[in-house]
């Protein structure tokens, strides 16, 4: 099972990670991004489209906590399977994706 975070809980679960700087792995495609940003505070941000995750994948280290973030959680909880399945010891996914970021982290974000 796949934990989910919604964006206003994220700081607790970076409290959480200290032992490794943990990754919010953003995995929408690029024309999202331009539309929307999340400006990294206390974590590291990757982008990495959600198609391009299998060929890129020792990009990512399997022990360092990663939360994945899309639109709205569907493709980032795929992600944090696909994860999980290839060893991946802490993944987690951010419920409702930037959507949800936006309304409960930083209102700056544009929805859409």
């Amino acid at each position: 099972m796949i934990p989910q975070i919604r964006p206003a809980a994220l700081d607790a679960w970076l409290q959480a990670h200290t032992a490794q700087r943990p990754l919010v792995l953003d995995v929408r495609d690029g024309l999202e991004l331009q539309l929307a940003r999340v400006e990294p505070a206390g974590f590291e941000l990757l982008h990495i489209p959600m198609h391009d995750i299998p060929a890129r994948l020792a990009e990512l280290d399997p022990e360092r906590p990663v939360a994945c973030l899309c639109h709205h959680g569907v493709r980032s909880q795929n992600v944090a399977m696909y994860l999980a399945r290839q060893g991946f010891a802490e993944v987690a996914n951010i419920a409702g994706g930037i959507a949800a970021w936006s309304a409960e982290r930083d209102p700056a974000v544009p929805p859409y």
